[in-house]
């Protein structure tokens, strides 16, 4: 057995670089999760607070949830505010090595702070200072071992991976109540794994600064490397966590964006780990270091660009496999990038990190605000007095962001590729040995396992050959209640509790990053056990779905004539039995007050014109009568009262509305303060005979589930 002064030696004269990379993983990790998180929060919570004013009188004092005083969310901001600058700090005192520790404490406390959900330091501030403590530490990284930055990254991208595959793209560890492991008598929950993990943290942080000090005090003659950021490292760093968190390290987001309709979650979820983790082998850095090598020294940034570019462009435009294919391979190469960013200090060098730190999570930004306004561009008012000299300006503008979701990437690519653009005397790819290839490989096939076993789907069991169908309607507002609270467990709960075989889902989103990335249709597929088809009608991230107990055989969509928010129809056909049930989803335009872009009158005109080519659809699909003998259901979210004339028209159609002559109180859908309307339908051709109605009165979302339930055969005996 070892004394003790033996294993203290054996200690002091271990190597610290893997514990370097080792905590950077660590502190990495909770950094991207928390800015996953927090980028969520904040969209949700300023859209909360910009109601208050309006909806506070009309409430009770009772707590909502969701709902937040503009005081405290700019207390929160003005906090993100302060953690975003504090890597300017190292500007004067980032000279001392022992400031990683504050860096690492801070990211490691907050990140439990971020779980723990504290009263008085709520979730939304616990990521902040995540966010904050991990760039202070990513400053100080960048000035004493640059070499580590990309294993910051990568590593960190990789294991978010897994979390999001062991929720079902919901990254579990957000939730201190989710259980981790459980026995007969107890269980261990991430809230206390979180405390585990930030106190592990901090305590590699400290035995790294321990070693690096036994080293230099042993006459360690190895000189330091420091290294620095340069402008074009700053805006780079924003380009790369752009593409990265929007696309590249969201396997169902490159799903939706491919258009696959078959949606490969568990086989792409390792494939994606692998993209991402690849280049940790060596041999892999020294083949492409020979592939950049064959363009001259001023065209080979360029040259890498317009490559991932153009996997890019074929996997949104080309799409299914060869798509997925173009993504997989555009991580890899957005991957390859994280070693340009920081290049080597030369002596008596001034070392500007932190400030173009600072300049690269400002491009983060506004990468993020045009990614917004490719989906929100229809919901742009115009400017208020004094503001109003603007409205031929900056209005317009960003509702000029329509379609220009696959534009906003490419931007991010360019300017991700600006420090290998602007690097021409090296090529910073660093070789190595045999042995660290085959390590590096069989961390990679380990983590690709993991994200395999953790994405395998779960068995569906189908309804086959009912008497009865329950089919419903649920616009779920992309997971949002009326105040911006995000909860999409109560949202399955209501379904679940309405007994829905079929649901026709609307405003549903399956990787955006204001709904935290999570592919909903999947989640909400895979918590009620129910399968699932998607068509997406905006950017492909945001759309409609159709759930289903009963086994869908037929789907596709079609997109809708919109100057508003895109839309279109679903058709899925479910086959219950020997003939199959119609269903066609869809969500029409919104009227909405503007400011003048667009009076209500022109809105309704174009609900009208979307009208005409669902029923030019059906006419094709089904000429003469044929419509009237086939079992089809028209559903969804028409944004219209019943008294309208787009509902009365389709009311003349032969159509069958279930609540007709029904209360207001009874058939209302749309539920907000001060606002109550029926906007959301379920029509039935007549060989669906009506058994019953009704509208679940839980509303999690700002709109209610419609449910109608139709006898398909008498019953047996």
């Amino acid at each position: 057995m070892l004394s003790s002064r033996s294993r203290l030696r054996a200690l002091v004269s271990l190597r610290p670089q893997p514990l370097y990379i080792l905590e950077a993983a660590f502190i990495g990790t909770f950094f991207i999760q928390a800015l996953r998180f927090l980028i969520g929060m904040l969209y949700s919570r300023i859209a909360s607070a910009s109601q208050y004013p309006a909806v506070a009188p009309l409430l009770g004092s009772e707590p909502i949830p969701g709902l937040i005083d503009p005081q405290a969310v700019s207390g929160e901001i003005t906090f993100l505010m302060y953690m975003i600058g504090l890597p300017l700090i190292t500007l004067l005192i980032g000279r001392a090595r022992w400031l990683l520790l504050i860096g690492a404490g801070m990211a490691a406390i907050g990140r439990y702070f971020m779980t723990a959900n504290v009263a008085t330091f709520s979730s939304t501030m616990g990521a902040a200072l995540t966010v904050g403590g991990g760039l202070f530490y990513l400053a100080l990284l960048v000035r004493h071992r640059p070499q580590t930055i990309p294993y910051f990254f990568m590593f960190s991208l990789a294991v978010d991976q897994l979390f999001r595959a062991a929720g079902n793209t919901l990254d579990p560890s957000w939730s201190a109540s989710t259980i981790v492991f459980q026995t007969a008598t107890s269980a261990l929950t991430y809230g206390t794994l979180q405390v585990i993990l930030s106190v592990v943290t901090i305590v590699l942080s400290l035995l790294t600064l321990f070693l690096q000090a036994q080293q230099r005090r042993r006459g360690d003659k190895t000189p330091p490397h420091y290294g620095l950021f340069t402008v074009w490292s700053g805006i780079g760093l924003g380009g790369l966590l752009y593409i990265e968190l929007a696309l590249l390290a969201l396997p169902n987001s490159m799903i939706a964006r491919a258009e696959t309709s078959y949606r490969p979650y568990p086989v792409l979820v390792p494939l994606a780990i692998a993209a991402t983790l690849l280049p940790l082998v060596p041999w892999v850095r020294v083949r492409a270091r020979e592939f950049i090598s064959l363009f001259d020294n001023t065209l080979r940034g360029w040259a890498w660009m317009l490559l991932v570019a153009l996997l890019v462009v074929i996997g949104t435009r080309v799409g299914d496999l060869p798509g997925l294919g173009a993504f997989v391979a555009a991580q890899f190469a957005m991957n390859m990038m994280w070693w340009w960013l920081p290049r080597p200090q030369a002596q008596k060098e001034l070392n500007f990190s932190a400030l173009w730190l600072f300049v690269g999570v400002v491009v983060f930004a506004l990468l993020i605000v045009g990614d917004i306004f490719t989906f929100e561009y229809a919901f742009v008012r115009d400017l208020a007095a004094p503001l109003t000299f603007l409205n031929n300006i900056v209005p317009p503008l960003l509702r000029g962001f329509r379609g220009m979701g696959l534009g906003v990437l490419l931007l991010a690519i360019l300017l991700a590729a600006l420090p290998m653009v602007q690097t021409r005397r090296r090529i910073p790819w660093p070789s190595g040995g045999a042995g660290q290839s085959f390590a590096a490989l069989v961390l990679i096939g380990a983590m690709g396992l993991a994200g395999a076993f953790l994405a395998r789907p779960p068995q569906v069991q189908g309804l086959t050959n009912p008497e009865l169908v329950r089919l419903g309607s649920y616009n779920i507002h992309a997971g949002y209640s009326e105040f911006w609270n995000y909860d999409l467990e109560a949202i399955a709960d209501v379904i679940a509790e309405s007994g829905a075989n079929v649901v026709l889902v609307q405003e549903i989103e399956t990787g955006r990053l204001t709904s935290f990335g999570v592919d909903q249709v999947l989640w909400l597929a895979r918590r009620l056990g129910m399968d699932a088809r998607y068509y997406g009608t905006n950017e492909s991230l945001q759309g409609l779905a159709v759930l289903s107990r009963i086994e869908i055989v037929f789907s596709t969509g079609y997109p809708l004539p919109s100057v508003g928010t895109q839309t279109g129809v679903q058709w899925v056909q479910v086959r219950p039995d020997d003939a199959p049930i119609n269903i066609f989803n869809t969500w029409l335009g919104v009227l909405v007050d503007t400011g003048g872009s667009r009076t209500t009158a022109e809105q309704e005109a174009e609900q009208q014109e979307q009208l005409s080519e669902i029923f030019a659809l059906l006419r094709t699909e089904f000429p003469g009568d044929q419509l009237g003998r086939t079992r089809t259901v028209i559903g969804g979210t028409f944004n219209n009262v019943p008294d309208s004339s787009l509902i009365q028209r389709l009311r003349a159609s032969g159509l069958t509305d279930p609540f007709a002559g029904a209360p207001v109180d009874l058939s209302m859908t749309f539920v907000r303060t001060g606002q109550r309307a029926r906007l959301d339908y379920l029509w039935l051709t007549t060989t669906l005979p009506l058994e019953g109605a009704d509208v679940v009165p839980r509303a999690p979302s700002d709109h209610r589930l419609v449910v109608v339930e139709v006898r398909l055969r008498e019953p047996s005996g």
